[in-house]
């Protein structure tokens, strides 16, 4: 069994924690590796490291420093089997999503490396004779990206390749539910010539060791892909120093079926946005509202699409549609949802429990849940789970209102086949993203942002990319 070390300054080294974390396969409940508690003096080591680092990176032209991304890309490609297998055995991914995972991820740092020749600035015009105002894109300094466990290796990958191009160096905290993928990466590019310092992975607690490294002094930003409670620890420690934060936090995305919708495009994508990693993802749909001359017909539709759902062990079952869920701490989470949904009133017309077929494991069924009011639990808080709640809606009108009543706005879908509608819902739907006539899942060019309690900042894209910018203006007076 493996234990993972802390990677610092280029070398993967000790630490002086006493404990370790146990690492389990969520589909069969072993323990497959350790990896370190972490300690304060390992944040505090790694962020001094990428500190000392940073001039030297920074001065390289972006060009050379998009030479280290793509061969970053290249390692991955070369190793994409073993490392899709790594991902689906820590987190239960069923193998097929696992190794998109892995390709898009190699994508991401060749897409980031195309920025090297396009950040850019400006010339402003001046209301002074003989002076220019210079605009200039220059590198925040270190930046602390702390990963989730649901895309461990993507979102590693948002963090490490936009902080890189722009002259940043970094340190990551992997998840201590799912770092093992992370941890292979930082072995397999020991060897591709990145300085010591660039770049450092410090496992651990995040209330140990992410909180270090959100206090320190010496982060100029901090990237968080997690929980709101989480973001809500990150910006407290953040105060201290007036710390730079980008958050993406819960959703709670609504998908909106109109009665002119396409029935089988829609219900097709709303299943496909909900079975996703077992439907922890942040931006799966989690609430559908369902126009009521249609709404008998939806139903029967979803409930026939969602009973054909395929269940396996994650490594064994190559063609299943899902898996297990994380841990037992999600699966008891769920399942407590949907008992208090029943309890509220909601009828549970299809899944609500484990599946038969599993002796062990965290497996839970495709649920869908009707009768449901928009005040209830399982309408209002993130489920991160293969659980759809469905309510029925009169206008268009009420269905954006009731969309937008929900104190997350990340992403949001439509179904119609009238311009009218999809031009009112997009415009009137208060999140950062809107899907239309399609399954939620974003692409590495757009800008994967949250509204409300959904986060702040943003990833993916130009604008993704300048977040680890400093904008520099420069008053040029000449004689």
């Amino acid at each position: 069994m493996k234990n993972y070390k802390q990677y610092i300054n280029g070398q993967f080294v000790a630490s002086k924690a006493t404990s370790v974390i146990e690492i389990i396969n969520p589909c069969t409940e072993e323990v497959i590796s350790t990896i370190s508690s972490g300690t304060v003096e390992d944040a505090n080591n790694a962020l001094e490291a990428a500190k000392d680092a940073q001039p030297k990176w920074e001065a390289l032209p972006a060009i050379q420093r998009a030479a280290f991304l793509h061969k970053m890309a290249t390692v991955i490609r070369e190793n994409r089997i073993f490392l899709a297998e790594t991902l689906s055995k820590e987190q239960a991914k069923v193998i097929g999503l696992a190794q998109v995972e892995i390709d898009v991820t190699a994508d991401y740092f060749d897409y980031n490396a195309g920025w090297a020749r396009r950040i850019e600035g400006e010339i402003i015009q001046s209301d002074r004779e003989k002076e220019h105002i210079y605009l200039h894109k220059v590198p925040i300094g270190v930046a602390v990206g702390i990963c989730p466990w649901n895309f461990p290796f993507f979102v590693m990958a948002r963090k490490v390749a936009a902080s890189l191009i722009t002259g940043n160096t970094c340190v990551i905290k992997p998840s201590s539910e799912a770092p093992n993928t992370i941890m292979e990466f930082a072995e397999l590019i020991q060897n591709i010539g990145l300085a010591p310092g660039v770049l450092n992975f410090v496992c651990g607690a995040g209330r140990t060791v992410g909180n270090a490294l959100s206090k320190s002094p010496i982060t100029g930003i901090i990237s968080l892909t997690g929980s709101v409670s989480a973001g809500q620890k990150i910006i407290e420690a953040a105060a201290e120093n007036i710390t730079k934060v980008s958050l993406e936090l819960g959703g709670k995305a609504p998908a909106i079926v109109c009665a002119d919708a396409n029935l089988d495009l829609a219900v097709n994508s709303i299943v496909s946005s909900k079975v996703i990693f077992s439907g922890q993802v942040c931006n799966c749909a989690e609430r559908v509202y369902v126009e009521d001359s249609i709404y008998d017909e939806f139903v029967e539709k979803i409930t026939k699409k969602m009973s054909e759902v395929t269940i396996e062990d994650a490594l064994t079952g190559t063609d299943a549609d899902m898996s297990s869920l994380v841990s037992k701490s999600q699966i008891d989470k769920i399942s407590e949802m949907v008992e208090f949904a029943k309890k509220e009133g909601a009828e549970v017309i299809l899944g609500g429990k484990r599946p038969e077929q599993f002796d062990r494991g965290y497996f839970y069924e495709p649920t869908l849940l009707t009768n449901c009011t928009q005040q209830m639990e399982i309408i209002q808080e993130e489920v991160f789970g293969p659980v759809l709640p469905i309510m029925k809606f009169g206008t268009l009108e009420e269905a954006i209102a009731l969309s937008n009543d929900c104190q997350f706005g990340l992403t949001s879908s439509i179904f119609s086949e009238n311009f009218n509608n999809i031009m009112r819902a997009t415009n009137g739907l208060h999140f950062g993203e809107t899907y239309v006539n399609r399954e939620h899942f974003e692409a590495i060019q757009g800008f994967h942002a949250g509204w409300k309690k959904s986060g702040v900042g943003g990833a993916d894209g130009k604008h993704g990319m300048e977040e680890y910018l400093h904008t520099k203006v420069v008053y040029a007076k000449y004689y």
